[in-house]
């Protein structure tokens, strides 16, 4: 918090891409109505003559997309930095032990980031479930209804079982999301307990468990140095025949070759937001997959969903000012198990 008799001096710190689609005109001028606001351009590069004159002046820095690390280098040469509002999800690209150990306060969009995801992580469930890709892909090809209505009873959503793996942000979105609807959701995270899955309204399983029973399996999990490849080839081969991997997380967190495997063989089938690495090489085999949807990286906010983060950053950034504080604080030591 600053002093309470001057707005706090603040400055943009992202690529010019990202201020570009998230703060648009209308959102700059209600950021400045509430702060100091530092003029355009955006700091893309802290080291320059300019970004240095504007650091050491700023209290708070407003961050999106590829802001450069706030490294100590950087923290030295902004004296008066307390605070840094993220106007996107994960701060792990930018916000450094250094800033810890100044005791920097750090907010995130890590929340209102969340609900575009499970939004189109519910679409794929529900999607997949009534087989939509493949049977548009009959209808395309036959221009008849004729093998449509022989469908059986493995398609449609009623008593389907969905598995999400990891109550993060979005696992518990998507598990809230999910309540309106007639299916049976079990969820794998090591640090929830038996009662705080079905406070959740879901069944906490085991791992193996996860991928045996499920019908669908949505992986939010982060990816940390004990989740990379996590979703193992295994497990993979344990999933029921026809079943939907899901992944809007990262791509790493599965082992891609164990999933291209199975989906070759038309084992399972997989929704996947998320490839290692994005975007995946033109002659890999998951392309000619039918059974395999990629996105290009759309879950998250796109669109008119930035102005979503833009709203959220202006919030922090008024509530830190008047001295409320953060209404959603990153936390030093969430960062070991979270994105």
């Amino acid at each position: 918090m600053t002093d309470s008799k001057r707005r706090p001096r603040a400055a943009l710190a992202m690529s010019r891409d990202a201020a570009t689609v998230v703060f648009a005109p209308e959102a700059l001028a209600r950021l400045d109505a509430v702060c100091d606001l530092a003029p355009l351009p955006v700091l893309d590069d802290l080291d320059t003559p300019r970004a240095r004159e504007i650091l050491a002046e700023v209290d708070l820095l407003v961050t999106s997309w590829r802001c450069p690390p706030l490294d100590a280098n950087v923290l030295a040469a902004a004296p008066r930095l307390r605070a840094v509002v993220h106007a996107a999800g994960s701060v792990r690209g930018h916000i450094t032990e250094a800033c810890w150990e100044r005791g920097i306060e750090v907010s995130s969009a890590a929340v209102p980031n969340a609900l575009p995801v499970a939004e189109y992580t519910l679409a794929m469930i529900l999607l997949t479930g009534k087989q939509a890709l493949e049977r548009a892909q009959i209808l395309r090809a036959t221009r008849s209804l004729e093998r449509l209505v022989r469908i059986p009873r493995t398609i449609g959503n009623h008593h389907r079982t969905v598995g999400i793996l990891s109550a993060s942000l979005i696992g518990r979105r998507v598990i809230e999301l999910l309540r309106e609807h007639d299916v049976e959701v079990l969820l794998h995270d090591p640090f929830v307990t038996d009662t705080e899955a079905a406070q959740l309204g879901a069944t906490r399983v085991e791992l193996t468990e996860l991928f045996t029973r499920s019908d669908t399996v949505s992986v939010h999990a982060p990816l940390l140095p004990a989740t990379r490849g996590l979703v193992s080839r295994s497990l993979i081969e344990s999933m029921r025949p026809g079943a939907v991997l899901i992944n809007t997380a990262r791509g790493a967190v599965i082992d891609q070759d164990a999933l291209t495997d199975a989906a070759r063989a038309g084992r399972i089938r997989a929704v996947l937001d998320v490839t290692d690495p994005e975007v995946l090489p033109p002659e890999h085999p998951l392309w000619d997959c039918d059974n395999v949807l990629i996105t290009p990286h759309l879950a998250g906010s796109q669109g008119n969903e930035w102005g979503r983060l833009a709203e959220h950053a202006v919030a922090e950034v008024a509530r830190w000012a008047s001295g409320g504080g953060f209404l959603h604080p990153v936390r030093r030591e969430r960062l070991a198990y979270s994105a």
